[in-house]
């Protein structure tokens, strides 16, 4: 018989590694590296379509801190006991390394810097908005590894193979923050093994990136039809991976909040979908260049080094000279002969 350790993924022993008074955070390294990729393939997307090329890092000034505040504001939103609750530190609130990002709050409010930074250059939100759509979703998929280094996000118990061994944590500094504990020992929580949803979420948004990339080749999508095609592929998966879960969460009319909010965006993108066809086809490469771009007749003229070398003065008599009308040439007098 094989036991039952061999036959389950187990979990990481920590998520949090000290270099000196430093911590290094898995949640927070996941994180940065979702940004990156987004934004490094934003990029390449957006220079692909005729769009200046850096303005997606530009971009990335506004739209990540707003995206970071607004994330982390809806997880606070949705479930304020974890924070204002007697027994609770509210200060937490603003602990951010400690997990807790709503993807929906980072995606409005991110929106929100996206928009300052798009008036800025004089370009379209919707066609920054599809180039960006992918990477997105991808950077969702890699932050679902730091859920994992987090030992949270999963689901009720399970036989199967890859169900996910959960240990339980000790943290003697402080017992009751067992997140920045260690598994000694490898002693399993009573539910362990356990649905790992966070890594269904994982699977599933890198099949809605690989969805957005197909379709928007094959279709020419645009007008922003690419980004709500990503969140109506993201939120059918989120919508049922978000029922398996067992964290505490807030409930409406017997549904997760977030399974709610899933079902409206759902609604609301397979609208916009539709409605955004009509606009016609994509849009012209020339209206995705910055407003401060260089254009092609700009680049500037170089003097050559004899003429960026030459005195002020010297250039000046050369200039006087040119405009006087040369002298004549006094005549020449007629030599005497022996005839004279």
């Amino acid at each position: 018989m094989i036991p039952a350790y061999l036959a389950t993924i187990p979990s990481p022993d920590q998520g949090v590694w000290h270099l000196g008074p430093i911590p290094i955070r898995a949640y927070a390294l996941c994180i940065i590296a979702g940004i990156i990729v987004a934004i490094w393939w934003g990029e390449r997307r957006w220079a692909a379509r005729g769009g200046t090329k850096g303005t997606v890092i530009d971009l990335a000034v506004f739209a990540v801190p707003f995206g970071l505040v607004g994330g982390r504001l809806y997880h606070v939103i949705t479930d304020p006991e974890l924070y204002f609750t007697e027994g609770k530190n509210p200060w937490n609130a603003f602990a951010i390394w400690d997990g807790g990002l709503g993807i929906w709050g980072a995606i409005a409010l991110g929106a929100v810097g996206a928009l300052i930074a798009c008036r800025r250059k004089g370009i379209p939100l919707p066609a920054m908005a599809d180039a960006l759509a992918p990477g997105i979703v991808v950077a969702q998929a890699i932050g679902r590894i730091g859920n994992y280094f987090n030992q949270e996000l999963y689901g009720a118990h399970t036989d199967l193979p890859w169900g996910l061994e959960v240990y339980q944590r000790f943290n003697p500094d402080d017992p009751g923050n067992t997140l920045n504990g260690v598994a000694t020992g490898h002693i399993p929580l009573p539910e362990s093994p356990v649905h790992p949803t966070f890594l269904y979420e994982l699977i599933w948004n890198l099949l809605v990136a690989l969805l957005v990339v197909w379709a928007d080749r094959r279709f020419k999508l645009g007008h922003g039809r690419a980004f709500a095609l990503y969140v109506a592929g993201y939120t059918v998966g989120r919508g049922w991976i978000e029922t398996m879960r067992m964290d505490n969460a807030n409930h409406i009319l017997g549904l997760r909040v977030n399974v709610w909010t899933s079902i409206l965006l759902f609604a609301a993108a397979v609208v916009y979908f539709v409605l955004a066809g009509k606009r016609g086809p994509r849009e012209l490469p020339e209206t995705l260049r910055s407003k401060d771009a260089p254009g092609p007749d700009e680049a500037p003229v170089e003097e050559s080094s004899a003429s960026a070398e030459e005195p002020e003065h010297a250039k000046v008599a050369a200039e006087a000279s040119a405009e006087k009308p040369a002298e004549e040439a006094p005549a020449e007098e007629p030599k005497k002969t022996d005839q004279d």
